[in-house]
């Protein structure tokens, strides 16, 4: 098996050609020399050893440069040459899930959350649900690039491990990387939630013009993700992105951090006091006072025109479209989309008020607008993430290597 370092994805000559083959679709050669930079001979090199390795294979297709030219050869990903394993380690729900080298999801499953859990015994119970899927997806081991592991909190990439996590303490320094190459005999990298969803976003195709993007990740907690010119920006130590920790009133010690007044609980918390203050609504909240579970069933009631469940979510969203707009004006963002499981229902109710926000108030409105969206896969967006994430990790090693990684 093999622990990943935590060294940060930097775009290989190899990466840069499967990524912008899988962007734009069959492309030639000649289209990939002037889309990157690279020259003819290199193109021709990469091309014949990628295709070799059934990366990318010949369409059949053709595209003519005129009468009397030579058609060119279309170059398209081979979707099936090789598979990766993505899991989203959460307090509430685990998201497993299987895709392929075009990042189309194979299987998936959700189970238990991690929040009360033995960390030893979730690895467990998670490498076997891995196996399953892999049977279910009908995909050899000899082609799987590993397992992209994301989770909520500070962490360590060093030592594979997550540094702090308020909604799951019992995973502060559990080597969690090597615990869970261990259980599945697969190569595991360590990543978190916000980051992944970015590169699942820009995997996914949906952001191909962005310069500098965002993805805001929202679920017991609201992050970010960044991407700038195609390369994802980490920080000094992989923990760039914690935008519920932004403190939005006062001074540090009664100031209310941006998690505390529009996360999830504290939309929840406020239905809660306003049901007893005698506030009518239709929405019916959990009997154990679960916050997920209620701001899920709030958002609901809020799409359905309940005036409470509108407010509520409407107060959030004006939290969360000051930070985006801060972000927005800092770094100079043309791209923001949204995702997480709190996202699910919610995410419509809140992309008109970020996207109202930045038309009036984004600094650099005159020279270019901001794209404002919704992930493609909204509720899986940092699954599908951490598995294009480990499956870049693997494209810089010849397929020829791969099983040799699991002894």
């Amino acid at each position: 098996m093999t622990v990943l370092p935590s060294s940060s994805i930097t775009p290989t000559s190899r990466a840069l050609i499967l990524d912008r083959v899988r962007a734009e679709g069959p492309v030639s050669r000649v289209q990939l020399a002037e889309r990157t930079g690279l020259t003819q001979a290199s193109i021709s090199n990469l091309v014949r050893a990628l295709l070799s390795e059934g990366l990318l294979m010949e369409t059949g297709e053709r595209t003519f440069t005129g009468a009397k030219g030579k058609p060119r050869v279309l170059l398209g990903l081979n979707p099936r040459a090789r598979c990766s394993v993505g899991v989203q380690l959460g307090a509430d729900w685990i998201v497993i899930l299987v895709t392929d080298a075009a990042g189309s999801v194979l299987a998936r499953t959700r189970i238990r959350g991690a929040r009360s859990r033995n960390p030893q015994e979730v690895v467990q119970d998670v490498a076997g649900h891995v196996d399953v899927l892999l049977g279910v997806a009908d995909q050899e081991r000899n082609i799987v690039s590993g397992i992209g592991l994301v989770a909520p909190g500070a962490l360590d990439l060093d030592a594979g491990s997550i540094l702090s996590s308020p909604s799951m303490p019992l995973w502060e320094g559990f080597p969690v990387r090597e615990a869970m190459s261990e259980a599945a005999s697969l190569p595991t990298l360590l990543d978190n939630v916000a980051t992944a969803a970015a590169m699942g976003d820009f995997w996914s195709g949906a952001i191909p013009d962005a310069t500098a993007h965002c993805t805001v990740y929202m679920g017991a907690s609201i992050s970010a993700g960044l991407l700038i010119s195609g390369s994802l920006y980490r920080g000094a130590s992989s923990n760039a992105g914690p935008l519920g920790s932004v403190r939005f009133r006062g001074d540090r010690r009664s100031g209310l951090t941006l998690d505390e007044v529009a996360g999830p609980r504290a939309v929840a918390e406020r239905a809660w006091a306003a049901m007893s203050a005698g506030k009518t609504t239709m929405v019916r909240l959990s009997s154990d006072k679960d916050p997920f579970r209620d701001f899920a069933l709030i958002a609901t009631a809020a799409v359905h025109g309940d005036p409470l469940s509108a407010a509520l979510i409407k107060e959030s969203a004006e939290y969360v479209a000051d930070a985006v707009l801060a972000l927005v004006n800092i770094l100079d963002l043309d791209s923001v989309t949204f995702a997480g499981p709190s996202f699910t229902t919610a995410g419509s109710l809140y992309l008109p008020v970020v996207e109202q926000r930045l038309r009036e108030e984004a600094f650099a409105s005159l020279k270019h607008s901001v794209t404002v969206r919704l992930a493609t896969q909204v509720t899986d967006a940092a699954s599908v993430g951490a598995a294009a994430l480990m499956l870049q990790q693997s494209i810089n090693q010849p397929a020829a290597n791969l099983s040799g990684q699991y002894n």
